[in-house]
């Protein structure tokens, strides 16, 4: 019998097995208890093997994003890590890029540093095609897995995220009953909070009774001057709109830019709506109107859920909090 097989009798994680073996105190009496039983019933002995993997994956989290230097997933890894940190345990970051190929890599180098659970820091590690979330799922046998502002099903696997679909909803329906019918949305992510914003959009016209316009639903990657031209190209090609919400601060800042350029009033002749509430909306003239998602408050769920399994007590598995629309000058509702 083996570290494998202890864990599976006492039905908690080979990491809490590893923490009773090595007298690590971040684990209930109870848990304790019933594992020290299993260790006695059945005779085992832990050898160098079972007691280095206790000692080498002890009070450390791996933390996985695609890009630190976006602001948002920035902001999300200072408030993971310093979380973590007051509750003892220490970080190891890997940014995979967008590719799947790059995440699933450094997945498994964070898995070959026996890291006792894993952070995944935003949706787009959540594939559209569900069997390409797979490895994810097999990661989770080993460690647990906990996804920030993304879902995705599967034993050993936890999520705390935003409700972005709402979040998006309301916002397009403030402008809607502020009398701004022609909306124009732009979005530069297909994750799965991406598709989550959009669908808000659309779920929003459709219960106003607005038809559905394909040419007023803009995706777009680049800097904000090349969104401000974006949106001038999208003005001068003849396409018409009151009103601007984007998936991004960031966006909503190029979108700021255009109507500078072509000298619109706002928020008289444009009405402009951002997301994450992140510190581009308090930079910019004028302050922009901006949806606050709570990140510090799903990051602090995220840490306070991964402290549960680690004494294994029971969690949820998904846990999704609403969003608040932050008003400023950009936004006459």
């Amino acid at each position: 019998m083996n570290i494998y097989d202890i864990s599976k009798e006492a039905g908690v994680s080979i990491a809490t097995v590893s923490r009773v073996i090595n007298g690590n105190t971040n684990v209930s009496q109870k848990t304790k208890d019933k594992v020290l039983a299993v260790i006695k019933e059945c005779g085992y002995t832990p050898n160098a093997f079972a007691r280095g993997l206790g000692l080498n994956t002890m009070n450390t989290v791996g933390i996985s994003c695609a890009d630190s230097s976006d602001p948002y997933l920035a902001k999300a890894i200072y408030y993971l890590e310093q979380m973590l940190r007051k509750n003892g345990y220490d970080v190891i970051l890997c940014c995979t890029g967008y590719e799947l190929e790059g995440k699933q890599k450094y997945l498994n180098l964070l898995l070959s540093k026996r890291v006792d659970a894993m952070i995944l820091v935003g949706s787009n590690f959540v594939e559209a095609e569900d069997s390409k979330n797979d490895y994810i799922r097999l990661a989770a046998k080993k460690v647990p897995i906990l996804i920030l502002n993304g879902a995705l099903s599967g034993e050993n696997i936890y999520c705390a995220l935003c409700d972005d679909f709402q979040a998006i909803y309301d916002a397009t329906n403030a402008l809607i009953q502020n009398g701004i019918k022609d909306i124009l949305y732009l979005y530069n992510s297909k994750s799965y909070s991406g598709k989550q914003k959009l669908d808000g959009y659309m779920a929003a016209l459709k219960d106003n009774g607005i038809a559905y316009r394909k040419e007023l639903v803009s995706y777009f990657t680049g800097d904000l001057q090349s969104v401000t031209n974006h949106l001038v190209s999208l003005s001068q090609n003849g396409l018409d709109f009151k009103g601007i919400i984007t998936s991004d601060d960031s966006l909503a800042v190029g979108a700021i830019k255009y109507a500078k350029a072509l000298k619109l009033a706002i928020p008289e002749e444009l009405s402009i709506i951002g997301y994450n509430n992140s510190i581009y909306a308090e930079c910019c003239d004028p302050e922009l109107t901006s949806i606050d998602n709570k990140l510090e408050t799903v990051c602090k769920n995220c840490v306070s859920t991964l402290m549960g399994v680690f004494s294994d007590e029971p969690v949820p598995l998904k846990t999704i909090f609403p969003a608040e629309i932050v008003k400023r000058e950009t936004t006459a509702f």
